[in-house]
């Protein structure tokens, strides 16, 4: 169980590493995505879709408390602040991106 004084403690520092660790998550799929045949639209995509990060966290979020170390509760917090700001933020910009950004394959 998560401890929501610590969600209020970690707030704004724990969204601004949430972001943080975004940003350099879309530049490492723009850049693995460098020597593709990808468009620039799909790549947007991709990066997009990408964001979203929630089942690493909630699998091994809790470990750190689990195994008893002193900052297992903030890790914790910061591993749930992760998945309530991105699995949202993802889904609502693949929702309302993939019919400008995606065209539909050719056969």
């Amino acid at each position: 169980s998560v401890n929501l004084s610590l969600v209020l403690t970690a707030g704004l520092p724990a969204v601004l590493l949430v972001l943080l660790a975004l940003l350099f998550r879309v530049l490492g799929v723009f850049l693995s995505l460098l020597k593709t045949p990808l468009t620039r639209k799909e790549r947007a995509f991709s990066a997009m879709a990408y964001l979203p990060k929630a089942t690493v966290q909630a699998a091994i979020g809790g470990l750190p408390l689990a195994m008893g170390l002193p900052s297992g509760e903030i890790i914790l917090t910061v591993a749930v602040v992760s998945i309530v700001l991105t699995a949202p933020l993802g889904a609502i910009l693949v929702d309302r991106s993939y019919e400008k950004l995606l065209q539909k394959a050719r056969k």
